[in-house]
């Protein structure tokens, strides 16, 4: 991908080019992230979507494809998203019914809060860390925002989680080890 090709906004005939260049890369990129090949093809069509209507806006300050990364891992952030919010649905309604461990209950619902505590950023980094064991690069990538910018958020949210939440929920093992379940 050293010779970028030239695309003009807009022009039809360069965005079938592109798809025609792009679609396995692209799909290849979502199947890593999310883990589940029909959700990554879903997505890939869902970014192509959005990508051809606002291909008549596209500024080429940037390669197309890399652009089109970008409109992909953000589809796919906000499938997996959709996906966690009804997996969290579902343990809802499981923990409803009771037989859970009250201790464990209570330990969820004091980190549930105390990540609501804390700013957007911060949460967003610790979720896409922690839940989904995301490296820095991917969450700089995700977030766009710069790795050094993700590694001062993860170490304030961390300080903050760790002051809120004080010796009930130790957070030593979140310095290099995902929750477990996260998916990848």
């Amino acid at each position: 991908m050293t010779d970028t090709p030239l695309y003009r906004p807009g022009s039809d005939e360069d965005f079938n080019r592109l798809y025609r260049d792009s679609h396995a890369r692209i799909l290849r990129t979502l199947v890593a992230v999310l883990g589940d090949v029909g959700a990554a093809e879903d997505c890939v069509q869902d970014a192509f979507i959005k990508a051809y209507k606002a291909w008549p806006r596209w500024q080429p300050d940037a390669p197309a494809e890399a652009w089109l990364h970008r409109i992909a891992i953000r589809v796919a952030i906000s499938h997996r998203r959709r996906e966690k919010l009804r997996e969290t649905g579902s343990l809802i309604l499981h923990l409803g019914r009771g037989g859970a461990d009250p201790a464990e209950e209570l330990a969820a619902h004091d980190l549930l809060a105390a990540l609501r505590r804390l700013p957007p950023d911060q949460a967003a980094a610790v979720v896409l860390r922690h839940h989904h064991g995301y490296s820095n690069r991917e969450i700089a990538a995700a977030l766009g925002a710069p790795e050094s910018t993700v590694a001062a958020r993860l170490a304030a949210a961390k300080r903050k989680l760790r002051d809120d939440l004080g010796v009930a929920m130790p957070l030593a093992e979140l310095d290099a080890t995902p929750i477990s379940g996260a998916s990848r």
